[in-house]
């Protein structure tokens, strides 16, 4: 795991693209109400890449997130374990997901998913630490 800092990842052409198709997502966000468009990239095991923007809703509990979109580009288009993960907000930098998308990013990537963070590049496993997954379950 490299702990490249979180500006340094633009230097690397594959990040880099991935964090260019975030933004394009972003572009496509609907946040009407809070005006925080959000978007997000990752790649799967595959070579794939799936995306996805926020869609806000007049009855705010129901927006849906930029990572619920991506996950389910992530299925309708052949499913498959996440391997690297961006988001970043309306001016394209960078931004964390919130411990809810973190949950679902565990479950279509796992603890090796490597997700470019604002503190640099990191393991699903440090960002959502003793999580709870399908194991739990058994």
């Amino acid at each position: 795991m490299s702990d490249r800092a979180a500006g340094g990842l633009d230097d690397d052409p594959a990040w880099a693209a991935l964090r260019a198709e975030a933004v394009e997502a972003m572009r496509l966000a609907y946040a009407p109400y809070s005006g925080y468009r959000v978007g997000a990239a990752a790649r799967v095991e595959d070579g794939r890449v799936v995306s996805g923007c926020n869609v806000e809703n007049a009855a705010y509990g129901v927006a849906l997130c930029a990572e619920c979109g991506l996950v389910s580009q992530l299925h309708r288009t052949g499913g498959g374990r996440l391997t690297h993960f961006v988001c970043v907000d309306g001016e394209g930098a960078v931004i964390m997901p919130c411990g809810r998308c973190r949950q679902l990013l565990w479950e279509n990537g796992g603890p090796e998913l490597e997700l470019w963070t604002v503190s640099g590049l990191k393991r699903m496993a440090e960002v959502l630490p003793d999580a709870f997954g399908a194991d739990d379950l058994r």
